[in-house]
């Protein structure tokens, strides 16, 4: 353990001001597990230490409305995102990132020295001039003009990439405020954020977040999100909540899979890409789930819930959605999470891990890029 010793400062050493950069890195550490509640927190430091905040707003990663409420910048969210994707993935700032590649060939990015024939709807701009005005020649014998044929044509080979459209499932229920595991899944999901705006331009990517209910979260709400609290500690739950009328008070830390599910759906309904998927992340079984127009609440978890989500996971799997689940595992081994994630991934054919908060970061990645590179057929 080490040692300190304290004595009087006798200004023989310049006091060294901590950084901009370094203050809000560790500021956002905080807000990854707590979310908003530490922007609350800043009139305080502004009253003790006014020359922080200062240099956080001049730094560009801090602002301050008009009334006096503090909130994250654009800016530093970009490097919120930034320093997760370097975190859990080593990629370094001054790299120059590509797109991914797949085994399939056809309009892309990467072009080979082999050329192929034209074929309808190949791009223009991939013609190989000289193999094709060769090919005119040989067959008019030599001579000028030369007259182009439409079997003349051919075009560069070109490394197929794809387009993704993928959503990002977060639970966000009561229990994943224990051990760090929220922090390190919304790490996680800000990484992919960062990954796509680097490398993967053409993509969507949604992240939504799933409780009782299920709502889609910006850039900047995912940031400032938290798990809802724990409101009701009966040992037995059984309550149903009019969707269209909900009374003053609703439970919120529930598990609603189906809902998140549901919501995934109907966005990558709406999505043109190619390759569609869904990576869930949770810690718990369902424990809600939609029965009409109403919200059924249930704990202990209970086989109606998980069957219902089921057969959401089927319908999403029926629809060609790419399907990846993850349950993280930090407190205690739950043999019946474990089991109902393997279900996920035995009724939608995709993939199931259990894992904690420090392996998430690798087996998402993984599971995202794998996801890209399924292409169907027509």
């Amino acid at each position: 353990m080490p040692l300190f010793e304290y004595s009087q400062f006798d200004e023989s050493e310049q006091f060294q001001p901590q950084s901009a950069d370094k203050l809000f890195d560790q500021i956002s550490e905080y807000m990854l597990q707590y979310g908003e509640e530490i922007l609350d927190q800043l009139p305080e430091l502004e009253d003790e230490h006014p020359e922080l905040l200062e240099m956080l707003i001049k730094r560009g990663f801090v602002e301050k409305d008009k009334d006096g409420q503090y909130s994250i910048t654009p800016q530093g969210i970009r490097r919120v995102e930034n320093k997760a994707l370097e975190d859990l993935f080593t990629i370094a700032r001054k790299d120059k990132l590509g797109k991914h590649d797949t085994e399939f060939r056809g309009a892309g990015q990467t072009v080979h020295d082999e050329s192929k024939p034209y074929e309808f709807g190949d791009p223009v701009s991939n013609l190989n001039m000289h193999e094709s005005l060769k090919n005119a020649l040989h067959r008019q014998g030599g001579g000028s003009p030369i007259r182009l044929q439409e079997d003349d044509l051919v075009v560069h080979d070109t490394e197929y990439q794809t387009s993704c459209a993928t959503v990002v499932l977060l639970d966000m229920s009561g229990s994943m405020a224990r051990y760090g595991k929220f922090a390190g899944a919304k790490k996680v999901a800000m990484a992919l954020q960062a990954l796509v705006r680097g490398r993967y331009q053409g993509d969507f990517l949604q992240v939504v977040g799933f409780y009782t209910y299920a709502t889609p979260l910006s850039e900047r709400q995912l940031l400032q999100c938290a798990p809802k609290p724990v409101s009701i500690y009966d040992p037995r739950v059984r309550m149903r909540i009019p969707i269209d009328n909900p009374p003053g008070f609703v439970p919120e830390h529930f598990t609603n899979i189906q809902a998140g599910l549901q919501f995934a759906r109907r966005v990558l309904k709406r999505q043109p890409a190619q390759n569609k998927q869904i990576i869930t992340i949770t810690d718990g079984e369902p424990t809600a789930h939609i029965e009409g127009r109403e919200v059924v609440l249930i704990y202990p978890p209970a086989e109606k819930t998980r069957q219902i989500t089921l057969t959401e996971v089927k319908r999403c799997a029926n629809e060609g959605i790419q399907m990846s689940s993850f349950a993280l595992i930090e407190d205690y081994f739950y043999l019946g999470l474990v089991n109902f994630v393997e279900q996920m991934g035995q009724v939608s054919g995709g993939v199931a891990a259990y894992c904690n908060a420090n392996d998430l970061g690798n087996m998402v990645v993984d599971s995202f890029v794998g996801g890209r590179r399924k292409r169907k057929t027509v």
